[in-house]
């Protein structure tokens, strides 16, 4: 018969590339900041603020994260409720 249909992965380079991305605009950023602010710590900071949103952005294209095997943790709709009887 048919077998049922799995949702797609994704594609592992784009994870990547907003990871590096991430990275880099951000660390370009931190380094324009430190130039113009005659600091040298900000570069880092932005390589580190990068690497962060490069991450949710991975995590939020691409899923939460792996699906638990807990029986319990399944969520199923609460049971219906009996009709109110009115007796009049």
């Amino acid at each position: 018969m048919s077998e049922p249909e799995e949702k797609p992965k994704g594609d592992p380079w784009h994870a990547f590339g907003y990871i590096v991305s991430g990275v880099g605009v951000y660390g370009v950023l931190g380094w324009l900041a430190d130039r113009w602010l005659d600091t040298s710590y900000l570069v880092v900071v932005g390589i580190l603020i990068g690497a962060a949103f490069g991450l949710y952005m991975t995590f939020a294209r691409f899923g939460t994260g792996p699906a638990s095997s807990d029986p319990l943790a399944q969520t199923s709709p609460p049971p219906a409720s009996p009709p109110d009887s009115q007796d009049t």
